[in-house]
């Protein structure tokens, strides 16, 4: 069957997941939830996509948890929302943070509650200009979720983390980009072209080396710095027996662009 919150499209070697329940403003359900794991599979064992970007239609990226659908309560009859984050979000996000190919979140708007915590567990953040990140979890009397108080206090640092989840502000898209939680801004008149044009240009990278960078980086949060050498020493043999390697090296000594074939 189709699915019926997101489309998932194919443009040459990168694939384009969009989050498609407008009329909520991308809000996640459990079949979002379901349909989104699906996708990444489906590009994961498509060996022509080399990079996934995922984004949302409308006006934006996603405004979190959808709360207007029926949630777990206990007995008392009052909302349980452990069981969603430990069967759908708790999973994702360990998806997200594992996945083998890179993942670009393209925020064409806002990313707000959880979903800011999804686009933050992605590789690349990259934004359109009116785009904005908010921990809203404050505003109705939750905690950050999603793994939000694990990655952002290790991109902005506690204080500054802290401040973003009590004080519950919206941060605009330039300011994340300053603060390091965005790559890139692009207009939003030509944020689709612009978004499609880096990742195609990041698609035709060494997609083994990038599988090897993502797990240096992921394996380095826990690492001391002997332990991040030799793991580095041991990628790097592996990076170094590679075809890209050599077709690096080649492309290189003959002054032309490389035709890496992620291997």
């Amino acid at each position: 069957m189709s699915p019926t919150t997101l489309r998932c499209t194919v443009d040459g070697p990168v694939a384009t997941i969009t989050l498609a329940r407008p009329d909520k403003m991308n809000a996640f359900n459990a079949t979002m939830h379901a349909e989104l794991r699906d996708a990444l599979d489906g590009c994961e064992g498509d060996d022509n996509v080399r990079v996934v970007v995922l984004t949302g239609e409308g006006r934006a990226f996603s405004s979190g948890q959808d709360l207007t659908v029926d949630l777990t309560r206990d007995a008392q009859g009052r909302l349980d929302l452990g069981p969603a984050l430990e069967r759908d979000y708790n999973p994702l996000i360990l998806r997200l943070a594992n996945y083998p190919k890179p993942i670009i979140a393209a925020l064409n708007g806002p990313a707000v509650g959880a979903s800011m915590n999804i686009a933050l567990a992605c590789d690349i953040v990259v934004a359109a200009r009116s785009a904005y990140l908010q921990e809203a979890f404050a505003k109705i009397g939750l905690i950050p979720d999603a793994g939000g108080t694990w990655i952002l206090p290790r991109l902005i640092g506690p204080k500054m983390a802290l401040a973003l989840m009590l004080s519950a502000e919206s941060v605009p898209a330039e300011e994340a980009q300053r603060m390091g939680l965005v790559y890139k801004v692009f207009e939003d008149a030509s944020f689709a072209v612009d978004v499609a044009a880096f990742a195609a240009k990041l698609a035709a990278g060494p997609g083994l080396s990038y599988r090897l960078t993502k797990q240096a980086v992921a394996q380095s949060l826990s690492n001391d710095l002997e332990a991040q050498l030799k793991l580095e020493a041991k990628l790097q043999s592996e990076a170094g027996s590679s075809d890209d390697f050599m077709e690096g090296v080649a492309a290189f000594r003959e002054k032309r662009a490389p035709r890496f074939q992620g291997r």
